[in-house]
């Protein structure tokens, strides 16, 4: 039986980590969670325990840090953690409920009857869209898109996505440690790898929808980081593990 593994990296999600880890763990297909929680000062990772003990002894885990490292680290952690555990699909997800996780069993058979490597939940592609997001935020999101694509000739319409599995091949061939990036631009980068070592990537549309509760991670350092590192990118290129 294929096993599943759920990434949810958080910080100060105490309002949305007991719902959204209720709704993944509903789903069918039998997915696992592991949160990576870094030293959430909010109580996150105490919730995160108390569901343990009460409801999800078997397919809920928690990977604690110390302090805000951040979210390309928090993935890498959590990477390394599924490797090891024998997982075969690794996913992305945010915890604000900004990725549906209704959509999870799509990208999942995206990879196991659609045959791909690498399944990416899409805003821009045909089908997918945006919701509740002030104008700014949708012309930024796109041009990055743009932007990245014109820079690395990379042929996905949502390089910046977060919402994303992989199958442990994939994984397995990027050498993590040569992984520059940790706010967005480790998503392109991510996304990068992957297509530069000839896996398959398949978009599979989606409805983005911002958050309700909490505060957003972005922040001016981030998409610099995203838009300089593209530039990197391009010029070192992808060396093969």
């Amino acid at each position: 039986m294929l096993r599943s593994l759920v990434i949810v990296p958080t910080y100060n999600e105490r309002e949305n980590i007991q719902a959204i880890l209720s709704a993944v763990l509903l789903q069918p297909n039998g997915f696992h969670v592991l949160v990576v929680d870094d030293g959430s000062p909010d109580g996150t990772a105490e919730i995160v325990r108390g569901l343990q003990k009460e409801r999800y002894q078997d397919n809920l885990f928690l990977l604690e840090r110390k302090g805000k490292l951040g979210l390309g680290t928090a993935y890498i952690a959590g990477f390394r953690w599924g490797l090891e555990k024998g997982y075969d699909y690794l996913f992305e997800m945010d915890a604000d409920f900004s990725h549906d996780p209704n959509d999870l069993p799509r990208l999942l058979d995206a990879c196991v009857n659609g045959g791909a490597d690498v399944a990416v939940g899409s805003r821009y592609c045909k089908g997918g869209s945006v919701i509740n997001w002030p104008i700014d935020r949708i012309v930024l999101s796109r041009g990055a898109s743009i932007y990245v694509q014109a820079v690395l000739w990379m042929p996905i319409s949502d390089p910046t996505a977060g919402f994303i599995v992989y199958h442990r091949s994939v994984l397995d061939a990027i050498d993590f440690d040569k992984i520059r990036f940790i706010g967005y631009a480790f998503q392109i980068e991510m996304k990068y790898a992957a297509y530069k070592l000839g896996f398959k990537v398949t978009e599979v549309p989606i409805v983005f929808k911002d958050r309700e509760k909490g505060q957003s991670k972005m922040s001016l350092k981030i998409i610099k980081e995203a838009i300089l590192g593209v530039l990197v990118m391009r010029r070192i290129g992808f060396k093969k593990k």
